[in-house]
């Protein structure tokens, strides 16, 4: 089964800029003033980068 990138929305703070954002190297995250980052899914490669730097663990690839 393929792994997909999703965001837990109880453990991101919505409160600042998403530090995760600037980590994709493909540009699959993006982010509207503090809201909760949203995913591309089509750009996702799956690396997991996001989730091992977002520190809320608020991202996970399963």
């Amino acid at each position: 089964m393929e792994k997909k990138l999703k965001i837990i929305g109880e453990k991101c703070p919505q409160d600042h800029k998403c530090p995760a954002v600037s980590v994709c190297p493909v540009g699959a995250l993006s982010q509207e003033g503090w809201e909760a980052p949203k995913i591309d899914h089509e750009k996702c490669i799956k690396c997991g980068r996001c989730a091992n730097f977002c520190p809320k663990r608020a991202l996970i690839l399963q």
